[in-house]
């Protein structure tokens, strides 16, 4: 009896939910969006721009961040009212290739970036701006179909294996670009010993520069299984009808939220500890830069080991996920992240956790010097940590979130993630300014991580 009623569910479940292709599909679009933040906001085209187009490196660090929080507000405002809309229409993947549109637009024209030209600064930025617009408001949309992907005991695992899956993606484009494309400028070898394919001037900082229409290539081509195989939401209605009660919607879902506590303290605490994470990816590879010195290839390599550390921890994490929750995730994450910007705010060329030690020598072995080992180690546990929280955070709102509102709450969601957004990379960028110091402006990271705990131990899971 045991067999045939395991049979029966199993023969549900196959009816209820898409076969394995759709699946995989699904997953491999964090595959297609990974490497905006692995190649322009994080390891490559961000460093360039703040020690080779901006000023300096602390000026640099600045505008990317003053960037960073304009267009985050501007996702903050718009993501609940476009997805209350999307809930209402029912169909997810017009609005995922509109904003895929304005990725791909965005970041290719970011090989305009020339060094030393501060006239492309301020276009720079708002084709920055366009970018990340457009894959942040994508990731909402494709966020918002994973309930109908699998059963909700598998939702965990799901959501790790994608955000692992998006690490591998990053780190493969990370290889190739820095075994194929960038090349230093006194050496013109790539990290693999080769010259620099199709031509890329090292001294014009091609290599660099390419990695923005390598992006919206890479996007369009491995999106396009999901556009193709899984199984979007049914049309419900017309778009202005849909606009009309999508509005409505939401404004019934606003008054609600306060009587919700639970949820409401998880997005409070998303908010907070969002903010925290993304900053401290954004300025990572800029924090490098400027403390060690680092050129593209040195921060690459140290961008492709943080990835390997993070795939493991998303896909071990979307197996605890399933094992003991994702609020447990979430806290264990965040405490290893607060550990680790302790750490990283104690360790600078000469001194690593108050102990001197020995300087990097120029044109030394990569990460030959302790201090630049003890940044590689912490930078390889936010890494681990990273994808678990951000993966657990999405399981813990399908967990809380009513079901027939689920584009919406991932809409808020956003907003929650993106609201105070601008918070941390102003502060950052703001206190940089003020301090001429990298250290005092990532040092209000620390904040964001005990406030985020703190608000999470009021959400009951």
């Amino acid at each position: 009896m045991a067999v045939i009623t395991s049979n029966a569910a199993v023969a549900d479940i196959q009816e209820k939910y898409p076969p394995r292709a759709a699946v995989i599909s699904w997953i491999f679009f964090a595959w297609a969006a990974e490497p905006f933040f692995t190649l322009i906001t994080t390891f490559v085209f961000a460093p360039y721009f703040a020690t080779h187009i901006a000023a300096n490196p602390a000026s640099g660090q600045s505008l990317w961040g003053f960037a960073t929080a304009a267009a985050g507000l501007l996702i903050a405002l718009l993501s609940p009212v476009l997805g209350a809309i999307a809930d209402a229409g029912g169909r997810r993947k017009p609005w995922i290739a509109a904003f895929g549109a304005l990725l791909v637009i965005g970041a290719s024209l970011m090989w305009f970036g020339k060094p030393g030209d501060s006239s492309v600064i301020l276009p720079l930025l708002m084709a920055y701006g366009i970018a990340i617009v457009g894959v942040e408001f994508a990731i909402v949309f494709n966020n918002s179909m994973m309930p109908t992907l699998v059963p909700p005991n598998q939702i965990g695992r799901l959501s790790g294996t994608g955000w692992a899956t998006g690490y591998v993606g990053g780190i493969l484009s990370l290889i190739l670009v820095l075994g194929f494309l960038a090349a230093s400028p006194e050496t013109r070898r790539t990290l693999f010993g080769f010259a620099p394919l199709f031509g890329l001037d090292p001294v014009a900082h091609q290599g660099d520069r390419i990695t923005g229409p390598l992006t919206g290539i890479w996007f369009i081509i491995f999106a396009l299984p999901m556009f193709l195989l899984t199984p979007d939401y049914p049309a419900r209605r017309p778009l202005r009808e849909a606009i009309r009660e999508g509005w409505g919607e939401l404004k019934h879902t606003l008054a609600e939220l306060p009587r919700q506590k639970s949820l409401a303290a998880f997005l409070l605490a998303n908010m907070i500890y969002t903010d925290g994470l993304v900053s401290l990816f954004a300025f990572g590879g800029i924090y490098a830069a400027g403390t060690f010195g680092w050129n593209t290839i040195q921060i690459g390599t140290f961008g492709i080991i943080l990835a390997i550390a993070g795939t493991f921890g998303a896909w071990l994490g979307g197996k605890l996920d399933d094992k003991l929750g994702p609020k447990r995730v979430i806290a264990g994450s965040m405490t290893i992240l607060l550990f680790a910007i302790v750490a990283i705010l104690l360790v600078d060329k000469e001194t690593v956790l108050f102990m001197h030690v020995t300087p990097p020598s120029p044109g030394g072995a990569l990460f030959a010097s302790a201090a630049e080992r003890a940044y590689l180690v912490l930078g390889c546990l936010i890494g681990a940590a990273g994808g678990p929280l951000q993966a657990a955070s999405r399981t813990l709102l399908i967990r809380l979130a009513p079901k027939d509102r689920i584009a919406q709450y991932f809409g808020l969601f956003a907003l929650t993630g993106k609201v105070t957004s601008f918070v941390g990379p102003l502060l950052i960028g703001a206190i940089t300014a003020v301090t001429a110091s990298q250290k005092a402006g990532m040092a209000v990271l620390v904040l964001f991580f005990v406030a985020g705990l703190a608000l999470l131990a009021r959400v009951r899971d």
